[in-house]
């Protein structure tokens, strides 16, 4: 029967100490092996927190990473440099993305995002910029999302 843990690593930057090492010890898995699966996945998020699902097959020792997606508000953080968002985004903005650093953002949440084209997926990487305070190519992201909506920027984005 397969032991499931789900724990929020570091990054790239997971180790053998706690909650892993602990949890993993009576499993009889490799702890070194799994920590290094862990940090090859999770790379891209470097210096975020990461929710990882870890399923160790007790009988065989095998394991599965599963890596989850940092939230939204933390991707576009990150892409700007800042360490929070605006605690008064209608009046406070804390920075500005380009329409690339959006699609770069869009395409890290790719998996766990509704949209099923690039253009539907911008969209809402967009309006989350609204709540933390972020404009994007220098407008306010709702006229943003208008300019995409009515094809502004068709040519820079795909439509899948």
């Amino acid at each position: 029967m397969a032991e499931v843990l789900k724990v929020l690593v570091d990054g790239g930057k997971a180790s053998a100490g706690p909650p892993l090492g602990p949890a993993l010890g009576p499993m009889g898995v490799n702890i070194m092996e799994v920590i290094n699966a862990i940090n090859e996945k999770t790379k891209q998020f470097e210096g975020m927190k990461v929710p990882v699902t870890l399923t160790v097959d007790a009988s065989t020792k095998d394991f599965e990473v599963e890596v989850g997606t940092p939230p939204t508000s933390a991707l576009i953080l990150k892409e700007l440099g800042v360490e929070k968002g605006s605690g008064d985004p209608t009046r406070t903005k804390v920075g500005n993305l380009t329409i690339e650093q959006v699609k770069k953002v869009a395409d890290m949440k790719k998996s766990s995002m509704l949209g099923k084209k690039e253009k539907e997926r911008v969209l809402e990487i967009i309006g989350s910029c609204v709540s933390v305070g972020v404009t994007v190519e220098g407008k306010d992201p709702k006229d943003m999302q208008k300019e995409i909506k009515d094809g502004v920027f068709d040519g820079v984005l795909v439509g899948d």
